[in-house]
């Protein structure tokens, strides 16, 4: 039998943000292949920590050593039809050596465990490449089901996304 190391999840702060930058840039890069501005990073990643209007980051942190093994990132998006917030879990990402030993699964059960005594919170959402499968087997072993949704989007910042396949890089 093996034994699992217990987590530690607590929201993300301050003091986190060096190791939160660092997931992030990680995880755009494996998923998208995309090379995030650190500035920018930062300063969202701060605005993010300053500001509980825009959201929150939860970290799981190795319960032994306080290392932060993981993260993901919640912001709020108003639903009229439901009178309420969708929690929209963004930026995810396990570092390497800590996948598959239940991380994200017990990141994920806390997020449910504060939504569901959220009042104010009518569900989750979480969008994913659209060719990361190993992402999106991840996300249906915690329970979440595609949507009939497809998101569309104009991003002014970084742009159009290109596909897995269209990237040079990737080949």
């Amino acid at each position: 039998m093996t034994i699992r190391p217990e987590w530690t999840i607590r929201q993300g702060r301050h003091d986190d943000i060096e190791r939160l930058v660092a997931f992030s840039q990680a995880m755009a890069l494996e998923t998208e292949g995309r090379r995030l501005e650190v500035d920018r990073l930062r300063r969202g990643t701060q605005a993010l920590l300053n500001s509980a209007a825009h959201g929150f980051f939860l970290v799981a942190a190795q319960a032994q050593t306080g290392q932060v093994v993981g993260q993901l990132m919640i912001t709020y998006e108003w639903s009229d039809w439901r009178n309420a917030s969708f929690w929209w879990i963004q930026s995810v990402y396990v570092d390497p050596a800590w996948r598959r030993q239940g991380v994200f699964r017990t990141l994920h059960a806390t997020v449910i465990e504060r939504a569901k005594a959220d009042p104010g919170v009518c569900g989750l959402r979480l969008y994913v490449e659209s060719e990361n499968n190993v992402a999106q087997d991840v996300y249906r072993r915690v329970g979440l089901k595609s949507s009939s949704y497809s998101v569309f989007e104009t991003d002014f910042v970084l742009g159009h996304a290109r596909s897995l396949k269209d990237r040079p890089d990737e080949a």
